[in-house]
């Protein structure tokens, strides 16, 4: 275990309170309540609060965030400081144009998308049609790569745009708001049922590609800052207020290379972790 941690692969973490939400009779009737959307509106408005500041010091601790990377400033509420800012230069962009990078801080696993767009995540199988609830779209996809970046709680929850190019307009799907750590795999199917919000990239060096942000546990708002846009390489495109997200890239066949590694420790149920704008694939 300590090599493939060396080499910045890690095995999925159980929390305790997920365990308690997930595993026991109880926990999944007080779930029943918890994913509700308008719950996580009402826990939104909570950390919008000024007096949710209060949570902030006790939250770094115990999530081991290096506060010497934020920016200095006083913060308005939980949600302020959950959605701070770094400082100019804590995550350099790789500006390689064939240099697929990591549009945030998270943990990694790829997948390839085999025929009838089924891939599987711990034990659980989804298809890109589930995903999406369009079959044009699928159809694009078969044979390509789907790239799960899994957010925790103490990562940066900022993302930026890993190429140049424009976009289509968000396409919003409302559903239940489960936690994404793989401990909920087991018994739902998490991509499926989460409120998610994707878009149509055409980039530069990638082809057309789809990002779609999935909110988790307690987040109710995905915030995208455009519509239909011109952007570019390390551009910020949007934020996850407070939890654990994740954002998925979908790849078109021929149009990205991963390294034989990260497929094989993705099979095994390992991610890696990377940093917004690190080198994680190249353009084929």
């Amino acid at each position: 275990m300590e090599a493939q941690q060396e080499r910045g692969y890690f095995p999925p973490v159980e929390g305790k309170g997920q365990r308690r939400l997930y595993r026991t009779r109880s926990g999944r009737l007080l779930l029943k309540t918890l994913v509700r959307p308008r719950i996580s509106r009402f826990a939104g408005r909570v950390l919008d609060s000024r007096v949710s500041r209060r949570y902030i010091p006790r939250f770094a601790r115990k999530n081991n965030i290096d506060l010497s990377e934020a920016e200095e400033r006083e913060y308005h509420s939980f949600n302020d400081f959950f959605t701070r800012n770094l400082k100019e230069g804590m995550r350099p962009i790789s500006m390689d144009p064939k240099s697929l990078i990591s549009p945030c801080d998270s943990l990694l696993s790829v997948y390839p998308i085999e025929e009838g767009a089924i891939f599987s995540i711990k034990d659980s199988r989804y298809t890109v049609d589930s995903l999406l609830q369009n079959n044009k779209l699928k159809q694009k996809y078969q044979g390509g790569v789907c790239a799960i970046f899994r957010l925790t709680v103490s990562d940066y929850h900022r993302y930026c745009y890993f190429d140049n190019g424009t976009k289509e307009e968000n396409v919003f799907i409302p559903g239940f708001l489960h936690t994404v750590n793989p401990i909920s795999l087991d018994r739902y199917p998490i991509y499926k049922t989460n409120s998610r919000e994707y878009t149509l990239l055409h980039t530069e060096n990638f082809g057309d590609v789809v990002q779609m942000e999935v909110g988790a546990l307690l987040v109710g708002r995905i915030v995208n800052y455009h519509q239909n846009h011109r952007f570019t390489r390390g551009e910020e495109k949007g934020r996850f207020e407070f939890g654990g997200s994740t954002i998925v890239l979908l790849f078109e066949k021929g149009s990205v290379r991963f390294s034989e590694e990260m497929f094989e420790y993705s099979r095994k149920g390992w991610e890696k972790k990377v940093l917004m704008g690190e080198k994680i694939g190249e353009a084929i």
